[in-house]
């Protein structure tokens, strides 16, 4: 009789990314269109939090950003190994897409009566994504990983669809959802009766993660450029609008710079040259990412208020905000500084301490918009333009 040939380790192949062509993949241009959904979905989050400026309003917020970046997330990751320009992949990724684009219809009215919306798509979104991988790469290990992902989002998926549906415990029940989704990857998504997954068992390739990380960082970058030009559309083009849209894209400037120029290169580099990428990914991208983007997100909303509001008297709730953002920020910049194995500056410290001073004195004295940015700036830009590591090529004197 004919021998027959071995069971592919990936089957159906049809699926999957050729992975033997080294240690990047591309980005592909449906992964690109996928993330046009988060262009509006960051948009939604920032005017969430800037039309609920209390302490419950940014709780609410934070747990509408953290599914939002959980489900963009682990999307991200399934594209590491499905194929986006496989007819399979592609179906996949669009369906996603469609699920995304319901959570961000759903943000405004979430903790209202489009609960049931945001919470169904999310779940929805998590079960489809991890069973299809999970059939997709059957018989493997990354086939049992994503059915045991699966059998967490599942897990977390009774407290969203119950937040859902029992309106005066939504809240803590979504952060419970919250916490048990975040929590899967470093429980390494046990399941009685057939133990964890190793994280080196997730075979990433992780340069193109990082990729796809850099590219969201920007969009949300993106989301402060939309609402300081679309305040300066709608505004009388004065002296003080004018200094606070400077100083807005300062900050906006301080930002990127203290992210691509101080670490780009670094990230690539620990990316290149690490053997367990699934591990660098897991704390480096998923969770130090995901704090990044929040406090662009954060520093977006303060941005549109010290320019809408040039001379006004700044309220607190906007203040804290402010001072917030930076701190937001900063916190995920170390945590990825950290991850790559990179030294953390003491001027990094510098926003934890500074930004709670200046946001008091400022308090105190009623300032307005003009005062509170230049505050953020005369904090933010100092710790941008020293420059941790140093330049490449640069030979030390003799």
């Amino acid at each position: 009789m004919p021998q027959t040939s071995p069971r592919p380790s990936f089957a159906p192949a049809a699926a999957l990314r050729d992975r033997s062509g080294g240690p990047h993949l591309k980005v592909t241009t449906v992964e690109l269109f996928f993330d046009l959904v988060y262009v509006f979905s960051i948009i939604q989050l920032s005017h969430y939090l800037l039309e609920h400026q209390t302490w419950r309003g940014a709780l609410e917020c934070a747990v509408l950003f953290a599914g939002i970046w959980w489900a963009w997330n682990y999307t991200a990751w399934s594209a590491n190994w499905i194929d986006p320009d496989k007819l399979q992949g592609r179906v996949l990724t669009l369906v996603l897409m469609g699920c995304a684009l319901m959570m961000a219809v759903a943000i405004h009215y979430a903790f209202g009566y489009r609960a049931w919306l945001f919470a169904f798509a999310y779940v929805a979104m998590a079960l489809i994504r991890a069973f299809y991988m999970a059939r997709v790469m059957r018989d493997t290990q990354m086939g049992q990983n994503y059915w045991q992902l699966g059998m967490w989002s599942a897990f977390s998926g009774v407290f969203w669809i119950g937040g859902a549906l029992i309106e005066p415990l939504r809240l803590p029940l979504w952060i419970i959802a919250v916490l048990i989704d975040y929590a899967g990857p470093y429980a390494g998504f046990f399941v009685p009766g057939h133990g964890r997954t190793p994280m080196e068992t997730w075979t990433l390739k992780g340069l193109h993660l990082l990729e796809r990380n850099q590219l969201i960082f920007i969009i949300a970058l993106g989301e402060s450029v939309l609402l300081l030009g679309g305040t300066m559309v709608g505004a009388d083009l004065t002296g003080p609008l004018f200094l606070t849209a400077a100083v807005g894209f300062a900050l906006l400037v301080s930002m990127w710079w203290l992210y691509f120029v101080h670490s780009g290169e670094a990230g690539e580099d620990a990316f290149h040259s690490a053997e367990d990428q699934a591990k660098l990914g897991r704390a480096g991208l998923a969770y130090a990412h995901g704090i990044m983007v929040c406090g662009a997100i954060v520093v977006a909303v303060a941005i549109e208020v010290i320019v809408a509001h040039p001379t006004d008297a700044i309220y607190l709730p906007s203040i804290v905000i402010a001072c917030a953002g930076p701190m937001i920020f900063m916190a995920g910049n170390v945590l990825y500084r950290l991850t790559i194995g990179r030294n953390v500056p003491w001027t990094y410290a510098i926003p934890f301490v500074a930004m709670p001073v200046v946001g008091w004195t400022l308090h105190s004295a009623d300032a307005g918009g003009i005062a509170l940015g230049l505050g953020m700036l005369f904090v933010m830009f100092p710790v941008a333009l020293i420059n941790p590591d140093k330049p490449r090529g640069v030979e030390p004197s003799a």
